[in-house]
């Protein structure tokens, strides 16, 4: 018994040492003072719904705070944008973003927000490359096959998208039009189920689309895969070739996701928010779930998400000049 004292001694030490929270930048250490929303500025369900709920259950739990979900749908996801723009620069609200919230400013005359200026980077959360699917009855098994069809049948041929201006769309005018000068009719839809839909019975039998949205009905016969549109092959379809395997390279299209903080947020919210996310994505639980999803973990800076939004603006800003696609 002589040494038990010595050794609850050590025990409680141990434990008052698991006990001490994450060190803190010194400008948030009491965060969050009240519950934090994450906007998600489409409806319930989607992929931005889905990983902004998964974030929020994991910063609840590692910051002891109550971090919750608010969805503002509407206008290519423009409202609820604009609304998080214009929210306090003290980090209880949040953003969750995809593409959209570049390229919705490159084809419209007038936006609520500026992608550069209204807010600060945190950090990158998923990916996903997109894909150039087929109805099986289209006599294409291939991107060769898929052109030269079209080329043969100019204005006979259409493709779905989820909206005028969504990336699918401009990225199927950057493949088709632009790339090869082919004459392919655009039927946008209310988003991408109904695209889907559409495409499954065969009305719109091209689909250019996020992986994750396509992979299960190639994977039962539905939809034919022709490649994919990135610089390697998706696990979650890897028989289907890239772009550049089929013999359409310079054609690289993907969906990404990222949180975002009102411009002003401190330095110190933003380091924070960041080195919480990275330690979430991290987490074997979260990789399981994004697996089942089809994304990739996108981990990255702040300064590394700004210059891939920048690399983006280039890409599509040249696609939606040259392919003349506006808004007013």
């Amino acid at each position: 018994m002589t040494g038990w004292p010595s050794r609850l001694t050590a025990v409680l030490l141990a434990l008052s040492v698991l006990a001490v929270p994450t060190s803190r930048p010194g400008g948030a250490q009491s965060y969050p003072t009240r519950a934090v929303k994450l906007v998600v500025p489409y409806a319930a369900g989607g992929p931005n719904d889905i990983m902004a709920r998964l974030i929020a259950q994991k910063l609840s739990t590692s910051l002891g705070g109550q971090f919750y979900v608010e969805n503002a749908a509407g206008a290519g996801g423009t409202i609820g944008t604009g609304a998080a723009a214009k929210a306090p620069a003290d980090g209880h609200t949040l953003l969750v973003a995809n593409q959209d919230l570049i390229v919705q400013p490159i084809i419209k005359s007038k936006v609520p927000y500026e992608p550069f200026k209204s807010f600060a980077p945190v950090a990158s959360l998923v990916s996903a490359p997109e894909m150039i699917v087929v109805h099986p009855s289209l006599a294409a098994s291939n991107m060769k096959e898929l052109l030269a069809l079209l080329k043969d049948n100019p204005g006979k041929f259409s493709y779905a998208s989820p909206g005028y201006g969504t990336t699918p769309h401009l990225a199927c005018e950057w493949l088709f039009k632009l790339a090869y000068g082919l004459d392919v009719v655009h039927v946008p839809f209310q988003g991408a189920a109904p695209a889907v839909q559409s495409v499954l019975a065969g009305h719109t039998p091209i689909f250019h689309i996020v992986v994750p949205a396509a992979a299960p009905h190639v994977r039962q016969g539905t939809m034919r895969a022709l490649a994919v549109a990135s610089t390697k092959r998706s696990p979650f379809v890897p028989d289907v070739p890239t772009l550049e395997e089929a013999g359409t390279p310079g054609h690289e299209v993907g969906f990404w996701m990222g949180l975002f903080a009102p411009a002003g947020t401190s330095s110190d919210l933003v380091s924070l928010l960041q080195g919480q996310i990275a330690e979430i994505l991290k987490a074997p639980d979260v990789k399981e779930r994004l697996a089942t999803l089809g994304f990739d973990p996108f981990e990255s800076t702040p300064e590394g998400l700004s210059a891939h939004m920048q690399a983006e603006t280039t890409k599509w800003a040249k696609v939606v000049r040259e392919a003349n696609i506006k808004i007013d």
